[in-house]
């Protein structure tokens, strides 16, 4: 149990919320590339700050243990990395698609992650190829990373394109679940 809107929620009273939240209908297209007649739009529950606070605080026993610094990736992975910080105590990185050229340079800003055990967050996974394309230049700038962990899997292969490099996924929700909330 977590506190929400009105005292104490369920996972499928949180899942119900970001349904409503969130869920759109239409044509879509996704990063993927892939077309879409329902979207998740990850700003409705990402710019509500209560809801994000609850989502944060479900998702902290997502966190494995041996964790120590979550990885935000640019857009929507950095306010759900800041809320999960929150309440994990861990320190956090934002990680850029693309180190800007000026300022300090780098891919990903706070924590410092050589060396160390780093969990890549996003809020929602198709086919998780962001999670590929910056956890393999997190890796090669010396992040140990095992996990990733968002709010939504979409279901459409990201954990199997995930697992491809030896990552898993970790999901608070998915489609399914969001569609049984809804419907419940």
């Amino acid at each position: 149990m977590m506190l929400g809107y009105f005292g104490p929620v369920t996972s499928s009273d949180l899942a119900r919320q970001i349904h409503a939240a969130s869920h759109l209908t239409g044509e879509f297209v996704l990063r993927s590339g892939r077309r879409a007649t329902e979207y998740f739009d990850k700003y409705r529950f990402e710019g509500d700050p209560v809801l994000l606070d609850s989502i944060a605080r479900e998702m902290v026993p997502l966190v494995p243990s041996d964790t120590e610094v979550l990885a935000g990736l640019e857009m929507g992975g950095i306010p759900v990395v800041t809320a999960l910080g929150r309440h994990t105590g861990l320190p956090c990185a934002f990680v850029r698609k693309q180190a800007k050229p000026y300022g300090t340079c780098r891919l990903a800003e706070g924590a410092d992650i050589v060396g160390r055990r780093v969990l890549v967050v996003e809020d929602v996974v198709t086919s998780g190829g962001q999670i590929v394309l910056s956890s393999t230049e997190l890796r090669a700038l010396g992040a140990d990373i095992r996990e990733a962990l968002c709010v939504i899997d979409r279901q459409q292969g990201g954990a199997e394109a995930l697992a491809a490099e030896g990552i898993g996924l970790l999901s608070l929700l998915t489609t399914d679940v969001l569609r049984a909330a809804a419907c419940a």
